[in-house]
Order: structure tokens, then sequence, then C-alpha cells
């Protein structure tokens, strides 16, 4: 069960599998979730040396008390990939996994192969913020189950929240295993995202895949839209009928397109292979 000792002292739990051998690829996931989360890309991604990360405040990691700031949750990755012994992996971030990744690209350009940014945003618009300071009130006075059952439509599109909400108001809670102080940290890192970081990632040179779900609500296709047109030379899918949650909800649909671009960018083809801007349903 590997864990890494970040700079201030945070224990920082990783998960690994699918082929030592393969090209290593970093994911990163999303706001309260941890490498659980990535139980369907399992199998899609096995070709690949897969290191998932419990970001600090949820799963395996520590938790201390917060506020948490993205660059440091970018370095507790950076400890993860030096404790596996990797110099440089694709990278995969989710939500604010994506937010953590594009820092990571940023700051330390040398340890990104490729970047695929997942139901993100670079810039923090004011409604989000508001958002944000609601769900953090709900967690203060209901806890995290109080906050999961209130926020499942956030999640998922209208048709598979109907079907899925009686499962998931039971298990939504066992998903995100974050408990309420880590969330609240967690909340707090991205109210303080640095708008510069947005600026710089026009600096951003590797093949950059920026994918969405047209039914996303949290994040919706503007915020993907304006990333991939700051990074040179991205790629933006959009999945329709696919919302905030489609690395589950549409798995398949997600594992298709993140394991295409994968496929192309990887080794000796990275650079050689134009991207392109596509959309899938």
């Amino acid at each position: 069960m590997p864990f890494v000792e970040s700079v201030d002292g945070t224990r920082i739990h990783y998960t690994e599998w699918g082929d030592r051998e393969g090209e290593p690829l970093l994911l990163i996931h999303g706001l309260g979730a941890d490498s659980i989360g990535w139980l369907f890309q399992r199998r899609a991604f096995s070709k690949y040396r897969c290191i998932a990360v419990d970001n600090r405040g949820s799963g395996r990691s520590d938790k201390p008390e917060g506020p948490y700031v993205l660059e440091h949750m970018a370095h507790d990755a950076r400890e993860v990939l030096a404790d596996a012994g990797v110099e440089s992996a694709h990278v995969v971030g989710a939500s604010m996994g994506g937010a953590i990744a594009q820092y990571l690209a940023v700051l330390h350009p040398e340890q990104v192969r490729s970047l695929t940014l997942a139901c993100t945003s670079c810039v923090l618009r004011e409604w989000r913020d508001e958002l944000l300071g609601d769900w953090a009130d709900v967690v203060e006075k209901e806890g995290m189950r109080g906050f999961a059952t209130r926020n499942l439509g956030w999640l998922f599109g209208p048709r598979s929240f109907r079907r899925l909400y009686p499962v998931a108001v039971a298990v939504g809670p066992l998903l995100m295993r974050a408990p309420d102080h880590g969330f609240l940290g967690q909340i707090a890192a991205l109210r303080t995202v640095d708008p510069e970081v947005a600026e710089l990632i026009r600096e951003i040179e590797v093949p950059t895949l920026v994918l969405t779900g047209s039914q996303d609500i949290l994040t919706p296709v503007a915020d993907a839209e304006e990333i991939a047109s700051r990074i040179p030379g991205a790629e933006l899918v959009v999945i329709r009928g696919a919302a905030h949650g489609f690395m589950v909800e549409n798995a398949r649909d997600f594992n298709h397109v993140v394991g295409e671009f994968l496929d192309r960018v990887s080794g000796h083809n990275a650079e050689v292979i134009p991207l392109r801007r596509t959309a899938t349903g």
C-alpha cells in the first residue's frame, strides 16, 4: 500500500495497476473523490502503468485541517511520481483534478508527457464560487451525507439521475469518503485558483485533450472551450448527453476518447500526430 510524505509532512496514498512496463499514466480525481473513482477505467487503461492519487483530504491520504492550496496538491502529485520512480507521465485530471493537473503542467512541465483535462475549468466564475460557498455551508451544517444527498444532480444527466437516484442516495456518501474537514479544505483550494495559472496554460506545449459532457452544468462546455482556446493545439471533445460524472455515467465513451488520445500520443508518435477538434455521442 504505497504512501509518500509530502513537503509539509502530509502522507499521500496512491494506487497502481496495469502494465508495470507501460508508459506511466497519472490519474488525479476531483472534489471529495479518490482513486476508487477510477474503477471504471482500470481495465480500459491497463496497458499503461496507472498511478492514481488520493488527494490530501480524501481516500487513504492524510486529512489535515485546511484550507488546502492547489499548488500544494500539485506538489503532492509530484511526490507520488518521485516515489514511484517516474520522471514524467501522461496526466489525466478530472474536475478539481483537472485544476491540479493544470498547475502541474504549468509549474513542472518536464514531468508531463501529455495532458487530459476532463470536466474542469481554468477560471473561477462568480456563480461557481458562490456555489462552492453554499456547498461548504451544507457540509458544515449537515455533513457529507447531507451534501451528497442534496447535490447528486450536479454529477449526472437528467435521465441517469432519475434512474440512479434511489441507489445513489445510499451509495453516494460511501463513494465520497472525504471527512467533512477534508472536503472543506479541498473546497477552499478551489476557491483560491490563481488567475495567473489560467494565463500560463497558454505556454503548455504537450499534446492536450480537453474533454467535457454536453449536459455538464458544473463545468459547462464553455469552460472546456476556454481551456482549449488557450492551450496551443489542444483537442476539444464533447460527449453528447454526458454530465459531470461521465467517467462513471458514460464510462465507455470516456474510456474510448481518452484511450484513443493516449494511444495516439504515446511513445515516438507524440510529436508527429496532429490534434483535432471533434465531438462524440
